[in-house]
């Protein structure tokens, strides 16, 4: 991923009674994001929070985050409404899977352009929606007007070092108002500066707007996928959610609101979304400057002390906290020894069907393109059963194997895809690099035992463009002194059955005669890159519109008429004289 500009924030892991209490009954009850995910076997990759942080800025500048967790019931289920006791911003289980229209349809458009952009990422909607409710608390409830942007500013507090990071003013107050100090800004609360490489325009205005709900649900997106993340695998959902603010209680509450959407979800009216507990925001008000409370929203002070919010956060002249994050108060959630409840087994199946025993290839297994361009087919395979019936929804990881520059789609060298309703899992699109040879494209089965099917995949080398006629575009006489160079440029056009034809390799020579075409060592030349006299250059090609201009022609103190030829790819040839003349005596 690229570096982002701003400073390395650190946060601890703020826990309050209440959230102490909720992740207890989330553990024990196999609640979202701690005992399994549904992404399949899990024993052979990393749990929630051992992912390392990314190396560059948390894209939430250290604003305060809230830390009401989902009901524990799965959303619109008859009866089973069972709210924690006391826990902040409760309400019915209904009403939380409430998610306004304008900000449910950013996430899912946000989702279908990764899915075209970035297909081996994997992105579901439900993760941005989880990132929103935390973050925003889904833009204030979906307070957006017609295009999806926030009727009032959603900001962070003021990052001048005073219990929130240090980060001066980096967009001269353009998105956050600030010409001072950033702050985080809109429903997904990017730091300007964080904003500058990653702003995206999701609504097609032509804009890239951080208050548009649009804009920035694909913005996160983006940013969640980089770095080539499957977020089908849980250690790179892990990493992802963490880069996104480095702390072990944002990473638990943002899967907690993930598997609660995954598990339905329904849209409401915008402006009527249930708002989380304190300010009902993300950030403060725009009329805010860092005074608030503290609770749910952005505030100037925060002395660590907050039992609501208790981040700690370093003095400007700290060094970056590359630290993995600290889990909350007793310990993590279902480890041995700590006091916390052992998750149950799951009582559901895996979402990875167990039936996949056989991957067999679909279309051509032997795939070639030339250097520089996309693979005609892409390599595609179909999961079946031990009846030979297709297996839909299985996992299916594409991997790019040998010494080659090609890549996916997206410049990742591996894809986790999912099976249709057929059985059938096309790998992303197939890029071919500029080397040249044979590489393998390995498909496997996630957590099955089926064997690999691979692809031999060949990149062959662009054929060389020729010419079949070189013409001037003027007819100009070239002329000039001795001792000087000529005045005029020199540019010629190559075509091919009369079509401009680019890239073609020209030579250029000086020679004695058209009949005796050898190499002239008195008259015009040219300089080469180390500015030594030449008169032959063969690095010559010609450009998109198939033309070529030549370097500065210069002379030496023969007078003459001389003969320079250019040859181009495909026998193509063009003689054209050069006369020079003698300088003028100096006056006496």
């Amino acid at each position: 991923m690229a570096p982002l500009i701003g400073r390395r924030l650190r946060k601890g892991a703020a826990t309050t009674a209440v959230a102490a209490a909720a992740m207890a009954a989330l553990t024990a009850s196999q609640a979202p994001g701690f005992a399994h995910s549904d992404q399949g076997d899990r024993n052979r990759e990393q749990r929630a929070g051992e992912a390392p942080a990314p190396g560059d800025t948390p894209i939430d500048g250290g604003s305060s985050y809230h830390t009401d967790l989902p009901p524990l019931v799965t959303p619109d289920k008859p009866g089973s409404s069972t709210d924690l006791p006391g826990l902040p911003g409760g309400g019915s289980t209904k009403a939380e899977a409430g998610i306004p229209a304008s900000v449910l349809d950013a996430y899912k458009k946000a989702e279908a352009a990764l899915r075209k952009s970035n297909p081996g990422c994997n992105l579901p909607w439900q993760l941005l929606a989880a990132i929103g409710k935390v973050e925003s608390g889904q833009a204030r409830g979906g307070n957006v007007d017609a295009d999806g942007t926030t009727v009032s500013p959603i900001l962070g507090p003021v990052l001048n070092g005073d219990g929130f990071a240090l980060i001066k003013d980096t967009d001269g107050g353009a998105y956050d108002g600030d010409s001072t100090h950033d702050r985080a800004v809109g429903p997904m609360q990017f730091i300007p500066s964080t904003w500058a490489n990653w702003g995206r325009d999701g609504n097609g205005d032509g804009e890239k707007d951080p208050n548009n709900v649009y804009d920035a649900a694909l913005a996160a997106g983006n940013y969640l996928c980089a770095d080539g993340r499957d977020l089908s695998v849980k250690a790179h959902l892990d990493r992802a959610i963490l880069g996104y603010n480095h702390s072990q209680e944002y990473l638990n509450t943002v899967l907690s609101w993930f598997e609660y959407y995954k598990r339905g979800t329904h849209e409401v009216p915008d402006g009527t979304g249930v708002l989380p507990s304190g300010d009902g925001s993300g950030g403060s008000g725009s009329g805010d400057k860092g005074k608030d409370s503290g609770k749910g929203g952005g505030k100037g002070k925060d002395t660590g002390k907050d039992p609501e919010n208790a981040h700690t956060l370093p003095k400007p002249d700290d060094e970056p906290d590359t630290s993995t994050p600290t889990p909350p108060a007793g310990g993590t959630p279902g480890t041995p020894g700590t006091g916390t409840p052992t998750p149950k087994p799951p009582t559901t199946p895996p979402s990875t069907p167990s039936g996949t025993s056989k991957l067999t290839t679909v279309g051509a297994k032997e795939l070639s393109a030339t250097t520089g361009t996309d693979f005609a087919q892409s390599p595609r395979v179909k999961a079946v059963d031990a009846a030979g019936k297709p297996v839909a929804g299985a996992r299916v990881r594409y991997e790019i194997l040998g010494e080659t520059d090609s890549r996916f789609l997206g410049l990742v060298k591996s894809a986790t895809m999912l099976t249709g309703s057929d059985g059938t899992a096309t790998a992303p699109k197939l890029v071919a690099g500029e080397k040249t040879g044979t590489f393998t494209v390995r498909a496997t089965a996630v957590g099955r035992e089926a064997a690999p099917v691979e692809f031999a995949a060949t990149v062959k080398a662009r054929p060389v463009p020729q010419a079949d006629a070189l013409a001037r575009l003027d007819d100009k006489e070239l002329t000039a002194r001795t001792g000087a160079s000529f005045a005029d440029e020199l540019t010629v056009t190559a075509t091919s059955k009369g079509k401009a034809t680019a890239d073609v390799p020209v030579t250029a020579t000086m020679i004695t005669s058209a009949k005796d075409p050898e190499p002239n060592d008195k008259g015009p030349y040219f300089l080469d890159d180390k500015g030594k006299p030449v008169r032959t250059l063969t690095a010559l090609k010609t450009n998109a519109l198939g033309q070529l201009t030549l370097p500065k022609i210069l002379t030496d103190d023969h007078a003459g008429t001389f003969l320079l030829r250019l040859t181009a790819k495909g026998g193509a040839v063009l003689d054209i004289e050069l006369t020079v003349t003698e300088a003028e005596a100096p006056a006496s």
